[in-house]
């Protein structure tokens, strides 16, 4: 009795450690990018990981510029407030297609790269987006003329020049080291807001065959060029409904993470149109989320100029509520727009009108700053 007691506490052992290595393994190979590096599958489980204890704050080149300043170093105007920088950095790369110096909003691309590496050796989190030029018309990513993505699939017109394009992306991806000449993770999200109409890529300016083609392309294409430090985040603008925030997606084996953006218009004072929303959506893509074992997060948000002095902890907080998501990210501080004649910009600075609300909101348990991140 005894042996048959003994073999079945050494069988039940072997199953719950091969169990345990296969459940382990099936993490690793969530990411979609079976070559993925290993800083990028570690970065990928903290991403998953990190909602158990809240969600991570970012803020768009929050260290190139800020409102009434540029290119100083060590500055941020999250930092000035918290005395702590945001969790995760947003960047853009859009004009690197046409060889530009600097991207869509004027910074740098070696500046780009060294706060990027800058923000890894603190521990931060870098996710990249491309308002991309619109390859038919060679107008700007907001030129909507229809069937520009049919003219960059395999055969068409434009293809080549896709791929000329998706070398530079690659190499600039490939330069991202850190000292140890390591590749630096990045949280990639490619034609994004996909379910808006406004740009070459959105809802009815091509196909979701189309878009999905385009992805899958793009997808492996950089991964041929060795890129192979991507988590590939898909992502929306509003939606209502299961279907229609899958309808373009190009299937679990090619994105790692969901996501939306949606910003608090001047129509809706109070917010509470907001958060309803977000809340909706949200909904929505945790189910979407928890069924395909994908981190969920709110990859643009904010309400320009922030002239409610409580919306962190009164809004925003309240739109994002109990769901485990892995981070939001407020857009860009730009100031003074000349053009427009207004003041652009989504998070507090020192003097800003909801500057103490944004205190209150960095001293929560669950808001997670680049501090936060060494201590997790």
């Amino acid at each position: 009795m005894k042996k048959y007691f003994y073999t079945f506490l050494i069988t039940t052992f072997l199953g719950t450690s091969c169990s345990a290595q296969s459940i382990k393994s099936n993490t690793n190979l969530s990411l979609s990018d079976k070559k993925a590096t290993l800083e990028t599958v570690s970065l990928y489980k903290k991403l998953k990981r990190i909602t158990q204890k809240g969600f991570l704050f970012g803020h768009q080149d929050d260290l190139a510029y800020g409102v009434n300043w540029k290119y100083e170093n060590g500055r941020s105007d999250i930092k000035d407030v918290v005395g702590d920088y945001p969790a995760v950095y947003g960047w853009d790369i859009a004009g690197l297609e046409k060889g530009d110096i600097n991207n869509i909003d004027g910074v740098p691309f070696g500046k780009m790269k060294q706060y990027i590496i800058e923000a890894n050796e603190r521990g931060g989190i870098s996710t990249i987006s491309w308002h991309f030029d619109n390859p038919a018309t060679g107008k700007n990513a907001w030129d909507n003329t229809p069937n520009a993505v049919k003219t960059i699939l395999p055969g068409a017109e434009n293809h080549q020049k896709y791929l000329s394009w998706l070398d530079k992306a690659a190499d600039f991806f490939l330069s991202l080291k850190d000292k140890k000449g390591k590749q630096i993770p990045i949280v990639f999200r490619p034609f994004h807001e996909l379910t808006g109409s406004w740009f070459w890529w959105g809802k009815g300016n091509c196909t979701p065959e189309e878009f999905k083609a385009i992805w899958k392309f793009t997808f492996k294409y950089l991964q041929q060029k060795d890129v192979h430090n991507l988590i590939y985040i898909y992502n929306t603008s509003s939606f209502n409904s299961k279907e229609d925030f899958l309808a373009n997606y190009p299937g679990d084996d090619f994105v790692d993470m969901l996501s939306f953006d949606s910003y608090q218009n001047n129509n809706d004072k109070n917010g509470q149109k907001f958060i309803e929303e977000v809340q909706k959506q949200f909904k929505i893509l945790n189910e979407i989320g928890l069924e395909k074992h994908k981190p969920i997060a709110l990859a643009e948000a904010g309400y320009e100029a922030v002239p409610d002095p409580k919306w962190w902890t009164g809004t925003l907080l309240k739109a994002i509520g109990d769901y485990k998501i892995s981070y939001v990210l407020l857009w860009r501080n730009h100031g003074w727009q000349e053009k427009e004649q207004k003041m652009h910009y989504y998070a507090p600075f020192k003097g800003q009108i909801s500057e103490k609300d944004f205190v209150d909101f960095y001293h929560l348990k669950q808001t997670l700053f680049e501090k936060d991140i060494k201590k997790l």
